[in-house]
């Protein structure tokens, strides 16, 4: 999700990059009778699609947008109360734990976590968990991830593998590792030059709000032998917004 709002970090390494081109991708409408046969196709041959009529509520695609950029406009100070990540919390410029950098900040969190956490012990959950951001929060998340979980069961279908929840049951179990990412990307100052890579999710993928990107990731490659593609992806910054 790319969250606009004032600048909010300093000093950030970034990676110079190429202008999106205008590029076709698959856009799946997920209330048509096809949409499975449509995914299964996007994850073999581009190993990424846009999904539409998507059933996430856009009031809570609203709601989040506006609390995450109150978030990321207060001082570096403020939001550093929210903890730092290790990997849970509030961080910047590491992205990753084989010493990627980029122009970031984000929010990272356990999609698992109790519900009702904020009502029990709202001081306990930082600058950005306020007892409205979390449910603000908890509503997207649930929503998203009932999302997922459809797709992911129209992957097992489409790769034949019985029972049909066998990958979703993954993210509903009380112990999954699967996490919620917030990110927000300031403006970068020099955002041209080029940089030689596997551009197509980059190069094909304007944002919008309405819908959703969805990757298949090194995960699922490996999990399918190959068959899914894991697509080299990246968000190329803005120089003014």
């Amino acid at each position: 999700m790319v969250i606009l709002s004032k600048p909010a970090i300093e000093q950030f390494s970034y990676i110079r990059n190429k202008q999106p081109a205008a590029a076709s991708f698959p856009i799946v409408d997920l209330s048509k009778p096809d949409s499975k046969h449509q995914i299964i196709k996007a994850c073999e041959e581009f190993g990424f699609f846009k999904v539409i009529n998507l059933g996430v509520p856009m009031e809570f695609i609203s709601r989040l947008e506006y609390e995450a950029t109150k978030f990321f406009s207060l001082p570096l100070c403020e939001k550093e109360k929210t903890g730092q990540p290790k990997p849970y919390g509030y961080g910047n410029k590491m992205i990753g734990p084989n010493g990627d950098v980029g122009w970031v900040e984000y929010l990272l969190r356990m999609t698992n976590q109790d519900p009702n956490i904020a009502t029990e012990n709202p001081e306990s959950l930082g600058t950005f968990f306020s007892y409205q951001r979390c449910v603000a929060l908890n509503k997207y998340m649930a929503a998203v991830k009932k999302m997922a979980c459809e797709i992911l069961e129209v992957v097992a279908y489409g790769l034949q593998i019985q029972p049909r929840n066998v990958l979703s049951k993954l993210m509903m179990n009380e112990q999954s590792d699967s996490v919620f990412r917030l990110n927000h990307y300031p403006p970068c100052p020099d955002v041209l030059q080029s940089l030689n890579s596997n551009r197509r999710f980059l190069d094909s993928s304007p944002p919008d709000q309405h819908s959703f990107f969805i990757n298949v990731g090194d995960s699922l490659q490996v999990m399918t032998n190959g068959r899914f593609k894991s697509v080299k992806h990246r968000v190329v910054a803005n120089s003014v917004k």
